[in-house]
C-alpha cells in the first residue's frame, strides 16, 4: 500500500495526519519537493499529507461547469494555464468558504491588472450540488465579486453529492460527510471540510499548498500564484 493509500484509509477514520474537521475547515500536513516546480520548497513539509502538494501531480477529473454549460477537465489546462484550486459550499455558515473564494478572486483581479489573466484559471469546486445549483453559483459570484466574463473562472458543480464525495476522496483524500445544521439558523445541513488550496503550474505539478487557505495571507498567495503564472 502506497503512502497515499494508506494516508487516505485513516482520513476515512478521521485520524490522518492527526487533524480533525471542523464545522468551517482545517488544516493538514502537506509538500515534499520534487521536479518541474518553479518555487523553492515552502516553509511547513506537507509531504505525509492525504492530499496533493509541493511536486506532485495535480489529480486530472472532469466535472460540469454549470454556468458556462461545459464540461472542464484538470488536465486541458496543462501547458496553458496555471491554476488555483479549492472546495468550497455556498450555504457555508461561518464565513469561511468566502474567505476562500475571495482569495482566488484576488488572484484573479491581479492577474487582470498585470495582463496575463488569459494565462490562469480559477477553479472552486462544490461538494453541495444539491444547493449549488447554476443560478446560485451565479448570484454567488455577483456577491464575491468574481468576474465570470473573464473567461479564467470556473464553478466546479459534481452530478451528485455522492460524486462530489467520491471525488473529493479519490483526488485529494478528503472525506466529505453531510451534518445536521440545526445548530446554523436556516440550514437543513452542514459539512465539515478542509479549507484547502492548491497552486499548480502549467505543467499540472502542484506548487503550493495552503491548507489553512481561509487565513492564508493574501499578499503571499497572490505573489506565489505571479511567479507561477509568469515564469
Amino acid at each position: 500500500m502506497d503512502r497515499r493509500t494508506y494516508l487516505r484509509s485513516l482520513a476515512a477514520t478521521g485520524v490522518a495526519a492527526g487533524t480533525t474537521a471542523t464545522a468551517g475547515c482545517a488544516g493538514m500536513l502537506g509538500g515534499s519537493g520534487a521536479e518541474g516546480t518553479i518555487l523553492g520548497p515552502p516553509e511547513q513539509d506537507l509531504s505525509e499529507a492525504v492530499h496533493p502538494s509541493y511536486g506532485d501531480e495535480m489529480p486530472d477529473f472532469t466535472v460540469p461547469d454549470p454556468i458556462a454549460g461545459e464540461a472542464i477537465s484538470i488536465s486541458e489546462f496543462e501547458g496553458d494555464r496555471a491554476v488555483l484550486w479549492t472546495s468550497f459550499y455556498t450555504s457555508c455558515p461561518d464565513g469561511v468558504c468566502p474567505a476562500l473564494i475571495l482569495r482566488l478572486r484576488r488572484a484573479q483581479e491581479y492577474a487582470a491588472e498585470q495582463g496575463f489573466g488569459d494565462e490562469a484559471a480559477f477553479l472552486p469546486l462544490t461538494f453541495d450540488p444539491e444547493r449549488d445549483t447554476a443560478d446560485v453559483l451565479r448570484e454567488y459570484a455577483a456577491q464575491q465579486a468574481v468576474d465570470l466574463d473573464a473567461g479564467n473562472w470556473h464553478f466546479l458543480r459534481p452530478e451528485s453529492y455522492e460524486a462530489g464525495k467520491e471525488l473529493m476522496m479519490d483526488n485529494f483524500g478528503l472525506k466529505i460527510e453531510k451534518t445536521d445544521g440545526e445548530q446554523y439558523e436556516g440550514l437543513e445541513y452542514a459539512f465539515p471540510h478542509y479549507g484547502l488550496i492548491l497552486l499548480v503550474n502549467k505543467k499540472g505539478i502542484v506548487e503550493r499548498a495552503y491548507p489553512r487557505g481561509p487565513s492564508t495571507d493574501i499578499e503571499t498567495l497572490v505573489d506565489d500564484f505571479e511567479r507561477v503564472v509568469t515564469a
